[in-house]
């Protein structure tokens, strides 16, 4: 019941249908980082490191600061939700408290809501999802290491209403609370990334911003939907009505690499995908588009700067 109303919401409020952002994450083995809360009073402030990985925090209640490298103090206050990336950084009640290291309150199972002081003048949700292997960059590189979700964008709803429910998961005795808790993270980092992708100059670079393109964003789609597709330049200018001139100037103008480097890169992250769970060398080089082992495998070290026979696999 919980997931059919959270669809619905979803549905509703962005009319976005399945994308390669959604493809990626599940490419990268995308796995969810819990979802955690925070109850606090007093002075305090908590500091995290930079792991490898997209992360909301949420302020249900109250107010706090936000404090990240290179950035100006930011306040947070009740309703708003950020997405924070591959960096480290500090939700205080004021700047100026000397942080304490906030990841082993969180480090033991079972301990997914942390409380300090006496009272709960503010309250914090946190999560999001992680991966699995070295490929996260076409993700992370993609995305500002600090957003904050639009208020009034089209997403916004639906990220009030998942947050509901995961105020209600997080911490819970109920069967299967955690798991629940977990999904709803990761549904949050979704949801947070469309606001970004609805909200963002259309002049923004990075393949996510560019899904909103209309012809730029339909390339991406088709990539994505046959990469084993023997593709070439004039092959996806003519697929999106665009001359070949025009489209490699668009598409690399707005995804930040030409077409075929950008169609390379993502054939890569499948091919290591695939590897890790065991196929063989052969089968994934023709499962992503290469009739040559050889140029699979010269493609695959350039790339990610090791061969598809690593011992990695």
């Amino acid at each position: 019941m919980i997931y059919a109303r959270i669809a619905m919401s979803l549905s509703q409020s962005a009319e976005i249908t399945p994308d390669p952002f959604s493809e990626v994450l599940a490419a990268l083995g995308a796995r969810s980082v819990r979802g955690t809360g925070l109850e606090a009073a007093g002075d305090w402030a908590l500091s995290f490191d930079g792991r490898t990985r997209l992360k909301f925090v949420a302020v249900t209640k109250g107010r706090c600061w936000l404090l990240l490298p290179d950035h100006s103090p930011t306040t947070l206050v009740e309703g708003d939700v950020v997405l924070i990336s591959n960096t480290r950084y500090t939700v205080a009640s004021d700047p100026a408290v000397e942080p304490i290291d906030g990841m082993p309150l969180y480090a033991s199972p079972g301990h997914d809501m942390v409380r300090l002081g006496a009272g709960d003048e503010t309250a914090l949700m946190g999560g999001g999802s992680g991966f699995a292997d070295g490929s996260a960059a076409i993700v992370l590189d993609a995305l500002p290491s600090f957003l904050r979700v639009d208020r009034t964008s089209s997403t916004a709803e639906a990220v009030a209403r998942t947050l509901g429910f995961l105020r209600t998961e997080v911490g819970s005795a109920e069967l299967g609370g955690s798991l629940i808790a977990d999904r709803l993270a990761e549904i949050l980092v979704v949801a947070a990334v469309r606001a970004f992708v609805a909200t963002t100059p259309t002049a923004t670079v990075g393949w996510i911003t560019a899904l909103a393109d209309p012809r730029i964003g339909k390339a991406l789609r088709l990539l994505h939907g046959d990469v084993a597709r023997r593709w070439t330049v004039p092959i996806m200018a003519s697929e999106v009505g665009m001359s070949r001139s025009a489209f490699t100037q668009r598409f690399t103008e707005r995804v930040g690499r030409p077409p075929l480097d950008y169609l390379t890169r993502w054939r890569m992250v499948l091919a290591q995908r695939k590897l890790n769970a065991g196929q063989s060398v052969a089968a994934v080089a023709t499962a992503v588009g290469y009739n040559s082992q050889s140029a699979f495998s010269h493609a695959f070290k350039r790339t990610l700067g090791r061969t598809p026979r690593s011992d990695d696999y």
